[in-house]
């Protein structure tokens, strides 16, 4: 392993600690920062209700909008009163000088405890000394059978 691979990785852990505080916090700047302009934000392997596509920054921004708008006739867009994802096993891998890939599983938390799983699909690029998302795939694994997010996505279409 070389200096420019600890410091790759260490710089696209840094964009997946960013990406996760400012999604919980639903801090719209900072969590479109993390992306590139041309990036992807997509679920998969998940049912078809679940089922999202966003591409480019623009698009990203309104979709992390709307969770702050709640569907008509309800005060929240989900019953969470906090939600918090806990990252934890990663493996990235330098596909080239300005690119990575990574596989890293995390765990969803609110009032309930742990609430849903699953892993995030990552290729990165570099921009100067930043690495940013270039497309996430998001995969659930697991969702507990009382979770708070049970229509949350639906919500945010």
């Amino acid at each position: 392993m070389t200096l420019d691979d600890l410091l790759a990785r260490e710089g696209i852990r840094q964009t997946m600690a960013a990406y996760t505080a400012a999604g919980d916090r639903l801090r719209e700047d900072e969590f479109i920062a993390v992306f590139t302009e041309d990036a992807v934000l997509e679920s998969e392997g998940v049912p078809e209700r679940d089922l999202f596509r966003y591409a480019g920054r623009e698009a990203i921004r309104q979709w992390i909008a709307r969770w702050r708008e709640p569907p008509q006739g309800t005060s929240r867009t989900h019953q969470a009163s906090f939600v918090r994802h806990h990252l934890s096993t990663c493996h990235i891998e330098r596909t080239g000088p300005d690119s990575a890939q990574a596989r890293t599983y995390w765990v969803a938390w609110t009032d309930i405890g742990p609430d849903h799983a699953g892993y995030y699909l990552d290729t990165f690029q570099r921009d100067g000394e930043r690495w940013l998302i270039r497309h996430r795939r998001i995969r659930r694994d697991w969702q507990a059978a009382n979770s708070l997010f049970t229509t949350a996505v639906a919500h945010s279409r």
